[in-house]
């Protein structure tokens, strides 16, 4: 039997650091129907092979899910099996909208961010973490088709590639998500092993037009791609204000 001495030491702030420097890190990215792929497998494909990290795919049960371009994804646990995460990253795609509204996921969310040293997202993942509270007060940047709504919700939004505030990491529109990736690794395990990671994967973007961002592509081409969303963008914002009318915010 233990004594309270050793109850007490046991679950100590020291206990518990020394425990997870014993241990890999545990990185929890959520996936669901209809996520857009490569919000999640840029940052897998990055954290993955980061050292001492360990990444997993999560999500309600671990039958296969198909995203929205029809790769399927296998998540390697459930909401009831999943660990603590010290890491959670949480993607975007049109699968994101429903979610918002689903209990059982902002519940997930807010239980894990409550334990996690990082909260982070990718392209309109920042809307879940919005949706669940967990970006009130704080900076944060969303696709730009839909970061607008970041202000529903009170969070100050910025059209940046990568926005931290704190424990809070977030990553722009899909291919940011290398970005987010790198910049996670770097506060996880410091510049040096994430630039030498940047260099075996090649990351070295040149992309053959300039027309990636409303920044720097044709007006006309903006307005064609605004005007092509425009249903889908419709129904994100009609549930994003609900949500936060909900949550007073």
């Amino acid at each position: 039997m233990k004594t309270d001495t050793e109850s007490r030491a046991a679950q100590s702030p020291d206990a518990k650091d020394q425990s997870r420097k014993t241990r890999k890190t545990r990185i929890g990215m959520l996936v669901f129907p209809l996520v857009t792929s490569l919000d999640i497998l840029g940052p897998f494909e990055v954290l993955a092979r980061a050292p001492d990290c360990q990444a997993e795919l999560v999500w309600k049960s671990r039958e296969p899910v198909r995203g929205d371009t029809g790769l399927v994804l296998t998540p390697d646990r459930s909401f009831d099996d999943a660990p603590q995460y010290d890491v959670i990253v949480v993607p975007g795609g049109p699968g994101q909208t429903p979610l918002m509204e689903d209990d059982e996921v902002i519940g997930f969310l807010r239980r894990q961010a409550a334990g996690a040293e990082l909260v982070t997202s990718v392209c309109t993942g920042s809307l879940l973490l919005a949706a669940a509270g967990l970006l009130d007060g704080r900076k944060a940047t969303c696709h730009w088709l839909s970061i607008d709504q970041l202000a529903l919700f009170g969070v100050e939004a910025l059209p940046d590639r990568v926005v931290v505030d704190g424990d809070r990491i977030t990553g722009g529109g899909v291919t940011s998500g290398l970005d987010f990736a790198f910049t996670v690794l770097a506060r996880l395990r410091g510049e040096g092993p994430a630039k030498a990671l940047q260099l075996m994967l090649e990351y070295d973007p040149a992309p053959p037009f300039q027309s990636g961002h409303p920044r720097v592509a044709a007006p006309e081409l903006v307005e064609q791609v605004r005007a092509s969303a425009r249903d889908m963008l419709e129904r994100r914002r009609e549930v994003s204000a609900r949500v936060a009318r909900s949550r007073g915010a």
